[in-house]
């Protein structure tokens, strides 16, 4: 089952933080709204460090689906 994290609204660190404790609590396929740049990018980039795949989706109102799968 794929969780979802929604970050709209919020800056960085935060939605980093939030993946990084979906990863150690042992989340392998993840779904991650956001709806800045800054926190696509810095998700992406953690996301890929600890071994998942990325694949954007852009979806309506400026907001980003990332796919994170490992």
């Amino acid at each position: 089952m794929t969780k979802e994290i929604d970050t709209c609204g919020l800056s960085c660190p935060q939605p980093v933080l939030m993946v990084h404790e979906a990863i150690r609590a042992g989340e392998r396929t993840l779904d991650v709204l956001t709806d800045n740049e800054a926190s696509r990018e810095n998700v992406t980039r953690a996301a890929q460090k600890q071994g998942f795949s990325v694949t954007p989706v852009e979806l309506d109102g400026g907001v980003c689906r990332l796919e994170l799968r490992k």
